[in-house]
């Protein structure tokens, strides 16, 4: 993209996943100011409300980190309360007082939502963007909500023939009403992993060995919701490829997550001393390649749109890989991965999200109806 334009950083929110998404949005609210856009950061709290975080505020978070000596690692949200409504210009949406909403703030061109988990992630903040007709990044309604959803996804992947895990889900009332528990999961080889069917960064998840408590995993997975997974677990290497793109998506460099204790939980994945990411992967051409088409089959499987990060498990010794999850959000920190392989293939973090806004102006161009208007890609 060549002409700034004001985009709107939506961030925060009232999932799990909050403290990730704040610090998501810092890097992406730098990166945008590096190319030259406007950014208007707008933090949602844990009760849900809206804040227009002020701009010294933001500028001051901006210049801490360009200077090598961050305030912190996240952006905060802070601010007015405020609603999004209609822009006075097709496209647009205005940023106006919550308690006065004749005053308005400022006028987006586009949403950059940087939101993890629920409400943001899984197809509800792209309905409100869609419903004020503003363009914006990442996948749409659909393919936000299936992406979410693991139980979803998996139906959606084997219908395209995307090699995925062997699986089973159930709801919190047939875990209720089970009088062995061990038979909702026959047919499966232990180790399990036992998860939520609506949670990423890894919230809510539980490896479980033979002889394990199954029942302390599953009511752990029900505390945030209220369908559960439980997948076979796979002994190899946890892999990971980035999507980007519209109608002709593409995949990047292949990354590698070197673990401790068996599995990337959320402590290694945002808090841990070291880095675990490898990229790109050592791996056999032939295996890269078929991470890499996997990728793209599994992204548009989905119905996906801009951005997606696919992760994988490699099994050596049989030779097989299985896509694990898509994850239409993925994390913009500076420990997250979908950056990572995108620079070694030679998309900086800059350009990166410049693209993304590009692509978002462009789905929403070709809309029916929609006439392409200044800064369109």
């Amino acid at each position: 993209m060549s002409a700034a334009v004001r985009i709107g950083v939506l961030f925060g929110g009232p999932s799990a996943e909050h403290e990730v998404s704040c610090a998501s949005a810092l890097g992406v609210a730098r990166a945008l100011t590096e190319r030259g856009h406007r950014v208007v950061a707008l933090g949602i709290d844990r009760d849900g409300t809206l804040r227009l975080v002020p701009e010294p505020v933001l500028a001051r978070h901006l210049a801490s980190v360009a200077a090598g000596r961050a305030i912190d690692d996240r952006l905060p949200v802070t601010g007015p309360p405020v609603e999004l409504r209609r822009g006075s210009r097709p496209g647009t949406a205005a940023v106006t007082a919550a308690e006065a909403p004749a005053s308005r703030y400022a006028e987006l061109d586009v949403a950059f939502p940087v939101l993890h988990g629920p409400y943001g992630e899984d197809g509800v903040v792209q309905g409100l963007l869609e419903s004020l007709g503003v363009p914006y990044v990442g996948c749409g309604i659909l393919a936000s909500a299936v992406g979410m959803d693991k139980v979803a996804m998996k139906r959606a992947l084997r219908a395209e023939g995307v090699p995925t895990t062997p699986h089973v889900w159930f709801d919190a009332a047939t875990w209720q009403a089970a009088q062995d528990p061990e038979k909702l999961v026959v047919g499966l080889r232990w180790p399990l992993f036992v998860k939520p069917a609506r949670m990423g960064s890894s919230i809510g998840i539980s490896r479980v060995a033979e002889g394990d408590d199954l029942v302390a995993a599953v009511e752990e997975a029900l505390r945030h919701d209220q369908v559960v997974l439980v997948e076979q677990g796979v002994t190899g290497r946890e892999l990971e490829c980035g999507v980007l793109g519209g109608w002709r998506p593409e995949a990047s460099a292949v990354g590698e997550v070197r673990v401790e204790g068996g599995w990337f939980d959320y402590r290694q994945k945002y808090f841990g001393d070291a880095d675990p990411m490898v990229v790109p992967a050592p791996l056999p051409a032939e295996i890269t390649e078929r991470i890499r088409e996997l990728s793209v089959r599994a992204f548009t499987a989905i119905g996906g749109w801009g951005l997606a990060r696919v992760d994988f498990l490699y099994d050596e010794t049989a030779g097989e890989v299985f896509v694990n999850e898509l994850n239409t959000l993925p994390g913009f920190t500076a420990h997250s991965m979908y950056p990572k392989v995108w620079a070694a293939s030679g998309v900086d973090y800059p350009e990166l999200v410049d693209r993304l806004v590009a692509l978002a102006f462009a789905r929403h161009a070709a809309r029916p109806g929609v006439r392409p208007e200044g800064g369109a890609a």
